[in-house]
């Protein structure tokens, strides 16, 4: 099992671009080739997982991209000399907000983690979660119109242009 999570850490900076440029495709062709929502309408179903997976993919690339670039292979002296900490250092470590830091003795404090990890993280959470709660309400309505017999079409227009 830990050889598992470790592994989808290290891997986890590559195959997290797959999967958003991946998700990013489908959702701008989406963007094309529909209206937009302006009306307030929620987006359909399959709109909201795929934003949901782009979000969760971004999330989890930049936390394990900030998880690795704290992760020393080498002694903690050593990474922090190469991030250029001078002098004796006691190394903490957050878990979220993602942090990593070098402190010496003189309460200098160098960050290993870089400053965009932590924004990319909880943007992509934050999209994960509102297109979940979107995409639950879009199947919830979409029931209740399926069984109540009449088809929600916000569009008139668009009973022919559906892709």
């Amino acid at each position: 099992m830990w050889e598992f999570l470790f592994f989808a850490l290290v891997f986890g900076p590559f195959l997290a671009p797959c999967v958003v440029l991946c998700t990013a495709v489908p959702l701008a062709w989406r963007a094309c080739t529909r209206r937009p929502v302006l009306s307030g309408r929620l987006p359909r179903f399959t709109t909201c997982v795929l934003a949901a997976v782009l979000g969760g993919a971004g999330a989890y690339g930049a936390y394990s991209w900030g998880v690795m670039s704290g992760f020393y292979l080498l002694d903690p002296d050593q990474m922090c000399a190469l991030k250029g900490a001078r002098g004796d250092h006691v190394v903490t470590q957050w878990t979220l907000p993602l942090s990593t830091r070098c402190v010496t003795s003189d309460d200098a404090g160098t960050e290993l983690v870089p400053v965009w990890v932590n924004p990319v993280i909880f943007m992509g959470l934050a999209l994960l979660l509102v297109a979940l709660v979107a995409g639950t309400l879009a199947k919830v309505r979409g029931r209740r119109a399926a069984e109540s017999g009449s088809a929600a079409r916000p569009w008139p227009s668009d009973a022919g242009s559906r892709a």
